[in-house]
């Protein structure tokens, strides 16, 4: 069929304006085509190219010759030219078509195109002689557009994700930028510390959390991050004070991670509430506490038998040779008319009667130790010392049931640090126990028990072994289970051994089972060996001043007991020191509010009282002290056989004041007064200077 786009009509007079016109059309076509912002083509009824802008031409990837006035299937391939065929029938059927649409081009690949295609008509009325296609490659506009959608879609799904999990996290989450400014607040934050979400976001976390003596330090470290990379906070787990919105202060474990996605720097904090966890530790710790206590009271229980055997024997001492003392002196006054007894004789029965009061001081002290409740105390501590003690204390309980102790100490050995109480503790529990395991044991019974140093393990160990029947094989390993035992029902609790165990791990030691070279039970308690030096007593001023006659100022005495508050005057004045007595609390305040000052007993630079006592007792005195003599009551020590009472125990905790207990010796009494009174002694006076001043 012949186009109008293949020839030149004449117009119907003849003339050459229809040429004219036809050739104005030419560049029009052409100007129109190549402005196009877009592929323009121009195709004849024939589907032979007749115009194509240069777009056209770039994308086809053909020279212009290869194109213009050539059929279509020429330069497109045959899987283009087959998906343009319906649209070209439609077309040349007079349709307008618009399509948006991916289109496979071969080789070129798929191309997302917008286009246009149009009849096109000599005149309005006419038949269709060719077509106008226009088209844009979106291509790389639609994979921008995907490109967003898909990140659009996964920013959502990261922020469900982040809802579901730091919004329903059971720790709180705060997320600061560079500047500590908050950006996000989950909800386990929000209950957490007081804080409604929209209170906190764009608000300091130093301001909402962070106490204020650690809010420098946290600006600091976090300049020192952002400048140099360097912390020693982010990527820890860190135990800290946080502020709650009331004010109130909580312990939480904190670990800070750097969660920077892009330009902006973001951290964030997860945050653990620690109060559940403090008090569930702290019930932990006074149930463990209970359990040593009751552990304790066990083992008292069974050393009663021999309290009476062993404080009466050395108490006889005391009284035997006491009254010995008494009758030589009088005898040998008598016998010489007023002359002195032999002092030989008398310093022997003195030095035998401090030994048997130390004896029975040991032994109280032993008790008390067991029997009260307290934290551990390590002190540099003699094991060979310790080892004597519990060897001493059971020594008749263990010769009443038969069964001969032999004690092994290695000479030297060095001073550790330990609780003493508590080694002395566990060192009973395993003789109870190997005592209870010999009761059944025919013949000859022994434990042995010896301390000696191995240096291959840097250790000390200390060792109790019985000749009894051992444990047996298939419970070994169960020995130190808690409430395990092989004892019939009422006679053991089953947690000797575990408690004792703890004790010695604490000390950084270890407590094992072994067989003994008998074939009885063999406990090894092995102490890391880390030798500390003596603890050597405080020095007072009495020290220098003992015996030179010099005077320290009054000390004020209150003691129910005349006895006592009389041998504590004499320790005193032998020191340098006058003694003010005052026989209960109500008396001494008499004493030091007396209306005229002449009166007053002048000079008191300290106070020993005892707790207990019926007219007025040392708390009272204390009170008194802290509203009418507050100079003095930072210089009130307290004397006390008895601490075991829960009253005296909150007491000596809230006032914090020194305290000596008895039975004690001068040399206790000395210490204490000189570190009691310490700087407060006015500058020593000698007794004849005093007398001249008086």
């Amino acid at each position: 069929m012949t186009s109008p786009l293949d020839t030149q009509e004449s117009a119907p007079d003849g003339g050459d304006n229809a040429s004219l016109v036809r050739l104005s059309d030419l560049g029009l076509f052409t100007a129109l085509f190549q402005s196009i912002p877009g592929r323009a083509v121009l195709l004849d009824s024939g589907g032979v190219c007749r115009f194509a802008n240069q777009e056209f031409i770039d994308f086809i990837g053909r020279g212009r010759d290869e194109v213009i006035d050539r059929p279509v299937q020429d330069f497109l391939e045959p899987v283009v030219f087959a998906s343009y065929a319906p649209l070209m029938e439609r077309v040349f059927g007079g349709e307008l078509v618009r399509r948006v649409a991916w289109v496979d081009y071969g080789r070129l690949g798929k191309r997302y195109l917008e286009e246009v295609i149009s009849p096109y008509r000599v005149d309005l009325t006419g038949p269709v002689v060719g077509c106008f296609g226009v088209g844009r490659d979106l291509t790389d506009l639609k994979h921008q557009e995907m490109e967003i959608v898909r990140r659009t879609q996964a920013q959502m799904e990261a922020e469900a994700y982040h809802a579901a999990i730091v919004g329903t996290a059971l720790d709180g989450i705060v997320v600061v930028d560079e500047d500590g400014t908050v950006v996000d607040f989950n909800p386990a934050a929000e209950q957490i510390f007081g804080y409604r979400k929209e209170e906190a976001i764009g608000r300091s976390i130093a301001e909402l959390v962070v106490p204020p003596e650690f809010r420098a330090a946290h600006a600091a470290g976090m300049r020192s991050y952002l400048a140099s990379g360097i912390t020693r906070v982010i990527g820890q787990r860190l135990e800290l004070p946080a502020l709650l919105a009331d004010g109130t202060r909580i312990p939480i474990e904190l670990a800070i991670t750097d969660v920077t996605r892009g330009e902006r720097r973001l951290f964030a904090a997860h945050m653990r509430d620690l109060r559940a966890t403090k008090r569930a530790e702290e019930e932990i710790k006074r149930q463990r506490n209970a359990l040593h206590q009751k552990e304790k009271l066990a083992a008292l229980g069974s050393l009663l038998a021999g309290v009476a055997h062993e404080l009466n024997n050395p108490l006889s001492v005391v009284t035997g040779q006491t009254m010995l003392l008494r009758e030589q002196v009088l005898k040998e006054a008598n016998v010489r008319s007023g002359g002195l007894p032999s002092l030989e004789k008398v310093i022997q029965r003195c030095d035998r009667i401090e030994t048997a009061a130390h004896r029975c001081a040991r032994i109280v002290r032993s008790f008390l130790d067991m029997a009260r409740q307290r934290e551990a105390e390590r002190r540099a501590t003699n094991l060979a010392d310790v080892a004597r003690e519990a060897v001493e204390l059971l020594g008749y309980n263990m010769r009443a049931s038969g069964v001969r102790v032999s004690l092994a100490i290695e000479p030297g050995l060095p001073r550790l640090m330990l609780d003493a109480g508590q080694i002395h503790q566990v060192l009973l529990n395993l003789l109870v126990n190997a005592q209870q395991a010999l009761e059944e044991t025919a013949g000859e019974r022994r434990v042995t028990v010896s301390v000696a140093s191995d240096t291959d393990r840097g250790a000390i160990l200390i060792k109790v072994a019985d000749n009894g029947p051992g444990i047996a094989e298939n419970i070994r390993s169960r020995i130190f289970d808690p409430f395990f035992t092989t004892k019939p029902q009422g006679v053991g609790t089953g947690i000797g051994l575990a408690v004792s165990r703890g004790l010695i791990e604490a000390h950084g030691g270890t407590l094992e089972l072994g067989t003994g070279p008998d074939g009885g039970a063999l406990f090894t308690i092995q102490l890391p060996l880390e030798e500390v030096a003596a603890e050597a007593p405080p020095p007072g001023p009495q020290e220098d001043a003992q015996g030179a006659g010099v005077y320290l100022g009054s000390v004020l005495i209150v003691d129910d007991e005349p006895d006592i508050a009389g041998l504590l005057a004499e320790i005193a004045e032998g020191i340098g020191y006058a003694a003010v007595v005052a026989h209960s609390g109500r008396e001494a305040q008499a004493l030091l509010a007396r209306a005229e000052p002449a009166a007053r007993p002048a000079d008191i630079v300290g106070i020993l009282c005892d707790i207990r006592m019926p007219d007025g007792d040392g708390p009272s005195l204390y009170n008194w002290l802290l509203s009418h003599r507050p100079d003095l009551s930072t210089r009130i020590g307290f004397i006390s056989g008895d601490t075991l009472g829960p009253s005296a125990g909150r007491f000596l905790a809230r006032s914090g004041c020194p305290l000596i207990e008895k039975p004690f010796t001068p040399t206790d009494v000395r210490a204490f007064l000189g570190a009691l009174i310490g700087d407060a002694a006015p500058p020593p006076e000698t007794t004849e200077t005093r007398r001249t001043e008086s």
